[in-house]
């Protein structure tokens, strides 16, 4: 079974943007950067929300020539690896992408049973609709050192806990990540 790992960038405080949506704030140095590119060439598919694929596919499609290596890099690895996109309202997606209109966790279900690979989910409201079904199997939080007071949190209220176990830990010069498996 394909192993789902839902990472993401997150406040002291726990959100992913702030109250305004900005993500600025957790723009990646060099180190974490590259961390990023050698993670994302070992996923076999990425499955995303509206709202953060269209954040991507804003800029990593397109990544002008002269800018750093790191990013052209990561621009190709983007565009390479195939992406399963969730949403209700757009039409068409590009950049190896498949659109899926309905039933994201009966989906998610299905993508985790063909495979054999680590898959990645990202979204917030995605992952939210995924986590109260168990689907998720490890959680990689790189924590920024920054409090933003609102925004989006990285998860969701839950009716029942969720017993995560540590699996590591690592600092970066601009962020801490730590991998939790699910029990």
């Amino acid at each position: 079974m394909r192993r789902l790992i839902y990472g993401f960038g997150v406040s002291l405080d726990g959100y992913i943007n702030d109250r305004d949506g900005s993500i600025d704030w957790s723009d990646p140095d060099d180190e974490l950067h590259q961390h990023h590119n050698d993670r994302f060439r070992e996923l076999e598919l990425v499955l995303n929300g509206r709202r953060l694929f269209e954040l991507m596919a804003e800029y990593w499609p397109h990544v002008p020539d002269d800018a750093p290596p790191i990013e052209r890099e990561f621009g190709q690895l983007w565009t390479a690896v195939p992406k399963v996109v969730f949403s209700r309202t757009l039409t068409e997606v590009g950049w190896n992408s498949t659109l899926v209109r309905e039933n994201a966790v009966e989906e998610v279900r299905r993508l985790k049973a063909e495979g054999d690979g680590v898959a990645e989910i990202g979204g917030a409201e995605l992952a939210a609709a995924v986590i109260p079904h168990g689907l998720i199997d490890e959680y990689h939080v790189y924590i920024s050192p920054v409090v933003l007071g609102g925004g989006t949190p990285m998860f969701p209220a839950l009716a029942e806990r969720i017993r995560l176990r540590p699996i590591e830990t690592k600092q970066f010069r601009s962020a801490q990540l730590l991998r939790f498996r699910a029990e």
